[in-house]
């Protein structure tokens, strides 16, 4: 496993504290296996394909990505989160390429990944929130998928995991207003009952993307 370290300055220190204090238990807050809406998209998976994983927190999805044959980059603010990813992939015998980075001030590559994955990653209110959509719009290749998860606003009422601010949530016309323009292969707002680890446990308000960016 490789760890690489943004450049001096990169680093949001409050956003790496915030993060750091609540990974800094023994167990894997989110759980260790991958989260249910993108283990339901395996088919999009294929040895060698290259994705990034975006906010990856303790390293569930990435290594899950990893172990059919992907890949992978995994991103987050964490040095506690990404030691924990790096203990997992090791557990699971597989390669990721970890990197600390503030999303928020990374230079997103162009055209640089086959797959992107945004499981609730909602932790910038507009307008640093439509800066991470268009790195993500920005990375994909021509032809890549987007794989994204995450709460509606209805999740204040639930309580059961994610933001506390509803203006960080996706409703689906603004999935539609950020990647209209690519082929939206499915859009689904549903409540549903999850459970993955400790902060994202109960009934809650989903949305799921799945969208191609025009080849």
């Amino acid at each position: 496993m490789k760890l690489a370290s943004a450049e001096p300055g990169e680093i949001n220190p409050a956003g790496a504290a915030f993060w750091d204090q609540r990974y800094a238990v023994d167990d894997y807050i989110f759980g260790t296996a991958p989260n249910r809406f993108l283990a339901s998209q395996a088919a999009l998976i294929r040895p060698g394909l290259r994705a990034l994983s975006v906010a990856d927190g303790e390293g569930r999805n990435s290594v899950w990505l990893a172990e059919r044959g992907a890949a992978v980059h995994a991103v987050d603010v964490s040095p506690v989160a990404l030691a924990k990813a790096q203990k997992l992939a090791a557990a699971r015998g597989v390669d990721v390429r970890f990197e600390l980075a503030d999303l928020l001030n990374w230079p997103w590559p162009q055209a640089q990944y086959d797959l992107v994955v945004a499981i609730f990653i909602q932790f910038a209110p507009p307008p640093e929130r439509e800066r991470l959509i268009a790195g993500i719009r920005l990375c994909l290749k021509p032809g890549g998928v987007l794989i994204l998860q995450g709460y509606t606003p209805r999740q204040i009422a639930f309580a059961t995991g994610g933001p506390g601010n509803p203006a960080n949530m996706y409703t689906a016309e603004d999935l539609r207003d950020w990647f209209g323009d690519w082929t939206i292969t499915h859009l689904h707002e549903h409540d549903a009952l999850i459970d993955e680890g400790s902060h994202h446990s109960g009934m809650s308000a989903l949305i799921d993307l799945v969208a191609v960016k025009p080849a």
